[in-house]
This record gives structure tokens, sequence and C-alpha cells, in this order.
């Protein structure tokens, strides 16, 4: 098997060393300091269940790789449109795109049999068909990660908890490609459940993300934080019975209540979310993904979710004021 980790950061390159480890020909596609690190020394993770080092290949030019099996993609959501240079030299007639992403996929309504929906394309998350034309939806198998890594310094990796990576085919099927992959993970010591209803998964995590990640960006505020003070852990209940009721509607079932689900963000402690480490770094962020597609699902399908609907229109105002050059006042 031959596997290529484009977008080799924290997730992607802790992957990428464990598939190493398991045997597989593996191939990082990274940048910038970190990718001159994991060049000279490889990955070094350091995880509570054990440290351990691989020293996979790594690039910063597809073209060196060539066709593999599998690319793995640890790039943002609101970069897949873009990643066709990078993308294509490693697609071979049957490469199949591992994505790894946060929030709603671009393939969601693809495959979803029986549904009025059904191959629906969802502009927040596939604006013109563009995120499709890069990567064909028969490519993708989807990835719901419940796995937290931070790049602790170029080419170490610190593993602070979660092994599964769940996968799964958009048409729900228990595809031959899904269990190659599975077992690979889980030779080199990660949990790859394929699941035939993975959009279940993603509502599950997205009803954590779909709060936290914009109430921490508007706030400044840890998951611990908001958890704690009344009014945001209202907020935050709101939000997800929103979002558990587009689920239904979009024919999934996420099987957690929202007191665990607040619980288990609470126990997470001070944590910044993706969505503020990447505002405080000046990065674009997963606002498409996250929550402007659940806007959209939920306006196609005529569910109310006003709380929604003003959190989006907050965070997507940030995420444009973030990226404007500032405004000099005239002397």
């Amino acid at each position: 098997m031959k596997v290529a980790v484009l977008g080799a950061g924290a997730i992607g390159a802790y992957v990428g060393a464990a598939l190493h480890r398991a045997g597989v020909e593996v191939h990082l596609v990274a940048r910038g300091p970190h990718l001159v690190a994991l060049q000279d020394h490889g990955v070094y993770v350091k995880s509570p269940r054990g440290d351990f080092h691989a020293h996979p290949y790594a690039t910063a030019d597809p073209n060196e790789v060539g066709p593999v099996d599998f690319v793995f993609l640890g790039l943002k959501a609101h970069s897949y449109a873009t990643a066709g240079k990078l993308l294509a030299p490693l697609l071979g007639p049957r490469t199949a795109v591992v994505a790894a992403q946060n929030g709603i996929p671009w393939w969601y309504f693809h495959g979803l049999k029986g549904h009025r929906l059904e191959n629906h394309r969802i502009s927040a998350v596939d604006p013109g068909g563009a995120t499709s034309a890069v990567i064909p939806v028969w490519r993708a198998i989807g990835c719901v990660v419940y796995c937290s890594t931070e790049i602790e310094a170029p080419g170490v990796i610190r593993h602070l908890e979660g092994t599964r990576f769940s996968i799964g085919e958009p048409d729900g099927s228990i595809s031959q490609r899904c269990l190659a992959f599975s077992e690979a993970m889980v030779a080199g010591g990660l949990k790859c459940p394929v699941e035939p209803n993975l959009r279940d998964d993603i509502w599950v995590k997205l009803m954590g993300n779909v709060a936290f990640n914009p109430l921490s960006a508007l706030t400044r505020a840890t998951m611990k934080e908001i958890c704690a003070h009344e009014h945001t852990r209202d907020l935050v209940a709101r939000m997800m019975a929103e979002t558990v009721a587009i689920a239904r509607a979009a024919g999934s079932n996420p099987q957690v209540s929202i007191d665990r689900r607040i619980a288990g963000a609470e126990k997470v402690g001070n944590h910044k979310t993706s969505m503020l480490q990447d505002l405080e770094a000046g990065k674009a962020m997963e606002t498409d993904a996250i929550i402007g597609a659940v806007v959209e699902i939920a306006e196609l399908l005529g569910i109310p979710a006003p709380t929604l609907r003003n959190v989006n229109a907050a965070i997507t105002l940030l995420a444009r004021k973030a990226v404007e050059p500032p405004v000099v006042a005239a002397s």
C-alpha cells in the first residue's frame, strides 16, 4: 500500500507516522520548517500511549511522489477547492481520498439514497462545484477524527488524546478499499472502524464544533469557560438542539444527548478550539464547513435555526474582518 499525506500537519503527520510503523509506504507532503525537520529527522510522536519515531519520505512537491493508493487529506476544508495542483500528481485511476475534515463534507448528499436532497450540492462547501471538480465524489472516503494532536516543534507531534478515525463510503457500503485502509491504520496502533452510517458520526462531532468553535472565536474563551458561563452554556445547548433537528431532517440520528455532549466538552478543560487557534494565528477559519453548511441545510429542509443563523452571521463577519487589511485613520 502506498499512501500520501497531503497536509502533514499535526493530525496528518501523526497518521503518517502510525501508518509508516505499520509497514505502509508513506509520503508526507508538507512545507516550511516542519518539512525540513521531517526530512532531516522524521516524525517524533509524544503520546500518553507511548512515544515513537518514524521517518517516512517527506517533500513539498507531490510530483516527486506520483500516484498512490490513498491520499490522506490533512488540509482544512476551505483549502480543498484550490488544492488541485497539489492533489493531481497523487491521483491514479483508482486512488481514494480519505478526507479528514471538520464539519459537513462536500459529498454529504451524494449517495444518500431515498432522501429528497440526494446528490444535492451544498454551496457552502462545494461552491459552484469547485471542490467536486478537484475531488470527484467517487474518490471520497469520509473520515471523522476523534483525535487531538498539536505540533509541539517542527517534526514533533504531541498526541493529547483519542486514536479513533471513523471512515465510511458516502453510499454507506462496506468497501474493500475502506477495509484495507482500516486494517493499515489498526496495524499502526489507531482505531479505524468502517461505519455504514458515517453521517451519524459527522453530526455527533458537529454538535460540539458548530457551537464551541464559533463561540470561542467570538468570545476568545476556552471550552471550559464557555461551559462555566451560564448564558453561553445555554447558547451552546440551543445551538446543539437546532443542529440535532437539522440532522434528523437530513436523515441522521446522532446518538448522544446534549447534556452529555456539553459535559464531554467541559471535561476537555481550558482548550482553545481550532477556530480560535486559527483566528489567533491569522489563518482562515473553517466557518463554511462547520456552521455555514449547517445553516444552508436548515434552509434547504425548512428547519428553523434562528440561533445558528445569528451566530453564523457574527462569525462570518469576524472571519471577513480577520483577513482584511487594517483601516488606517487619516491624520
